[in-house]
């Protein structure tokens, strides 16, 4: 027990934000008319290429002085500190926590120390040799054909990480190896791949920290199966056809994985923090080596920005105190990412597990109970499909959701109506953010009504329902182009928030038990089906 840990809703700057609170807050339509440079400087931030508009979330100076101060109580950057040492911060699992050496092996003068380092740089030169061999024809399968398809095989982190990166830069990739992701255990994920690909000229990425994850090798198997059924069917005669990445390279070794074409990483990178590792082998197919060094280098700049900007120019922390005001003190639950550039598709989805896989905890660092809410609910997608669908319930619902908009200002598409396409996914963003803020009232919506001719009649009728509250808070946060350096810059962006707000929580962000859980019952049911069994109820075949 750590008896000097001292719960946020024990410090003062917290207690002085449920009073703020429980204040009367100022509206969303009266904060945005209030152009003052003050609250500019303070909300808009730019960092690594990226801008971040937070003026549509409802803070005052005094909730923002609050929020640095419940940062300062908190500890929140000396445990960055202890971070970025290699203190062992994943205390549950006694292992440090260091995804930024990955970004950042070249620092001359990188805390972590000249062997982290340079076990790292070794490991980046051979995975991105790797890379060139196989983009350039170099890598040739067990009959002599180049490689023309990747699939990756992995779950979690070694899915989410490499997929959302690669379609969003796809406009980087390579057009002569194509770049394919199966995660789900269920027989048609795969197959509805390989019926599009050649054993001669395909190869599989098999992506597994442990090399013990069930649905990870399930689906190994099946595609080796599928080599020996096209006649690849020896140990020798597959290798050219298989790469495995794994902290557990002993593991796959026993498995039949050549040493030469395995990539290791270790167990201070995390699942979902593991995309900067060998992990991002999928990614640096797709793009190449250099372009996947732009994108280490855009993580990096972010770190230097969050270990060395003041606390109220820090844009993940300011991300992430904001959030803490919306999930702890505005009694919001759950978080938006609404993408307007269709090359982010999966990136809602990233963030989702890096967050609640992160913060979904209800124990504090010494082991007692939380009693404030923690990691939100995050979901989300495309803003322009979400208009259609579920920004309804955001204008109208019953539910206060936070937004967090992203958009690409400039976009690089060959089509001939690209800037219109373009043109319009800004529009729509722009004019959902202010409409989620500052709503419609009673008054302007009556003029609305009556402006198109309604009588006295139809416009009591319809009133209520032309009512919008406004006063949802969002942010933008904006790229000045899609590119390897501004991903990598919003990735690490989005890991610093997440870190800050767990060192508030007073919880571990990188440990997962509850995953584990569920992995440990399939093992034991596996076993012994019969265990399982409820009265009366007969147990479906495994």
């Amino acid at each position: 027990m750590n008896n000097a840990f001292i719960p946020p809703q024990k410090r003062a700057a917290w207690n002085k934000l449920q009073a703020l609170a429980q204040s009367e807050l100022p509206h969303l339509r009266e904060l945005l008319a209030d152009q003052s440079r003050a609250r500019a400087s303070g909300l808009q931030l730019n960092v690594a290429g990226l801008q971040l508009d937070a003026s549509r979330q409802q803070v005052t100076p005094e909730v923002l002085q609050a929020l640095l101060e419940l940062a300062a109580e908190s500890g929140v950057l000396q445990q960055s500190e202890a971070q970025r040492r290699g203190v062992a911060i994943n205390a549950t699992e006694q292992r440090a926590v260091l995804h930024m050496a990955l970004r950042g092996a070249d620092m001359a003068d990188a805390p972590w120390g000249e062997a982290v380092s340079s076990a790292v740089r070794q490991e980046l030169d051979r995975f991105l040799d790797a890379a060139e061999r196989i983009r350039d024809g170099r890598w040739l399968g067990q009959r002599g054909q180049r490689i023309a398809n990747v699939i990756n095989i992995g779950i979690g982190g070694s899915d989410l990480g490499p997929r959302m990166a690669v379609q969003a830069l796809d406009a980087c990739a390579s057009s002569a190896v194509r770049v394919h992701f199966v995660s789900n255990p269920d027989c048609w994920a795969l197959q509805s791949i390989l019926r599009w690909c050649k054993p001669d000229s395909t190869l599989f990425i098999v992506q597994s920290k442990t090399f013990t994850t069930q649905e990870t090798l399930t689906l190994a198997a099946s595609a080796q199966r599928w080599l020996a059924d096209h006649g690849l069917s020896t140990t020798e005669q597959q290798a050219p056809h298989l790469i495995a990445v794994t902290a557990s390279p002993a593991v796959s070794a026993a498995q039949g994985y050549a040493p030469e074409n395995t990539f290791g990483f270790w167990d201070w990178v995390g699942g979902r923090y593991s995309v900067w590792s060998a992990i991002g082998l999928p990614l640096a197919i797709a793009i190449g080596a250099e372009q996947f060094r732009a994108f280490l280098a855009g993580g990096h700049a972010m770190d230097r920005h969050f270990w060395k900007a003041p606390p109220e120019q820090n844009m993940p922390l300011l991300m992430a105190l904001l959030g803490i005001w919306n999930r702890n003190f505005l009694g919001c639950p759950t978080h938006l990412i609404a993408a307007y550039a269709s090359r982010l598709f999966h990136f809602a989805r990233f963030v989702q597990q890096l967050d609640m896989e992160s913060n979904g905890k209800s124990t504090h660092v010494d082991g007692s109970p939380v009693e404030v809410g923690t990691g939100p609910i995050v979901w989300g997608g495309l803003g322009i499909e979400g208009q259609h669908a579920y920004f309804q319930l955001l204008h109208q619902g019953q539910h206060r959701v936070p937004v967090d908009f992203i958009g690409v200002q400039s976009e690089d598409c060959l089509l001939p109506l690209a800037a219109e396409h373009h043109r319009v996914a800004l529009l729509n963003l722009q004019a959902q953010a202010q409409a989620l803020a500052l709503g419609r009232d009673a008054t302007a919506t009556e003029a609305e009504l009556r402006a198109n001719g309604l009588d006295e009649a139809r416009v009591a009728e319809l009133l209520p329902h032309r009512i919008f509250r406004g006063n949802v808070p969002n942010s933008t946060l904006w790229l000045p182009a899609l590119t390897p350096h501004t991903m990598g810059a919003m990735v690490a962006l989005y890991e610093h928030k997440v870190f800050c707000q767990a060192a508030i929580w007073g919880i571990h962000a990188f440990d997962q038990w509850g995953v584990e859980l569920g992995k440990t019952m399939a093992r034991q049911m596996e076993a012994d089906p019969g265990s399982f069994q409820r009265p009366g109820i007969k147990p479906h075949a495994v």
